[in-house]
């Protein structure tokens, strides 16, 4: 894809969560790979896709650290204060977008810096061919069991049709911004914006991304992030040698 295939897009990346199951000191968005913050990984990969020209961070109302990474003067990064919940985060990002004219927007977390480039070339490209938004997924792999109430297996159930779900979601702004808010009128929990979309009875696409798309959540999966970096620098150095 060039640019001139596509509109420029704006990239919101929710970053107000403090990461508990992480059992460290900070913000897993704020532990360090190489010397760089997952959050720095994160948004220069973004940025480094040809279409992505901006990218709206949430960050915690007392967010004490993004002050000391790269980003801070970077002129494609702006800032937004967070909510408690990640969808509030997102919908703050979301105002800022189309207050700044972006008629489409991809949502991805903070702690993934792994998402392949090609893999948002796919999801860039089939949601604006069928002018419907869309999500990074890959298919459930392992079977899969749904426990009864007290912890003891009620039934397998078919993983064919079962989807890991990734990011980034891609939605038109307004669209996402209205089922966001209708959701959150309703009570409704909201995990990720194709929940969002699913209640506003919008269509989602599922297009099918890497499972190294990793989310950092848990202390080991910051050293699996470590390797994936890692090997995916290395083959693309084996891709340009070529």
């Amino acid at each position: 894809m060039n640019k001139q295939e596509s509109p420029n897009l704006a990239v919101v990346v929710p970053a107000a969560g403090v990461g508990k199951r992480m059992q460290s000191a900070c913000p897993k968005q704020y532990l360090t790979i190489n010397h760089k913050t997952v959050l720095e990984h994160t948004v220069e990969r973004l940025l480094s896709h040809q279409s992505i020209d901006k990218v709206i961070i949430a960050l915690g109302e007392n967010d004490g650290y993004f002050a000391d990474t790269s980003l801070v003067n970077h002129p494609n990064v702006e800032t937004v204060i967070g909510g408690q919940e990640r969808v509030d985060s997102v919908l703050a990002g979301l105002y800022r977008v189309q207050a700044i004219g972006y008629d489409w927007v991809l949502v991805h977390d903070a702690a993934r810096p792994c998402v392949k480039t090609s893999d948002i070339d796919q999801l860039i490209n089939h949601c604006l061919s069928a002018n419907q938004g869309g999500l990074l997924a890959y298919p459930a792999k392992d079977t899969i069991k749904r426990s009864s109430s007290d912890g003891s297996v009620a039934e397998t159930v078919e993983r064919s049709v079962l989807w890991h779900a990734l990011t980034p979601q891609m939605y038109p702004t307004v669209k996402l911004i209205d089922a966001i808010v209708a959701g959150l009128a309703q009570n409704k929990v909201i995990t990720d914006e194709s929940s969002a979309m699913e209640l506003a009875n919008e269509p989602s696409q599922l297009i099918e991304g890497a499972s190294d798309n990793i989310k950092i959540t848990r202390p080991e999966d910051l050293a699996l992030a470590k390797f994936i970096l890692s090997n995916q620098q290395l083959s693309n150095q084996e891709t340009i040698c070529e």
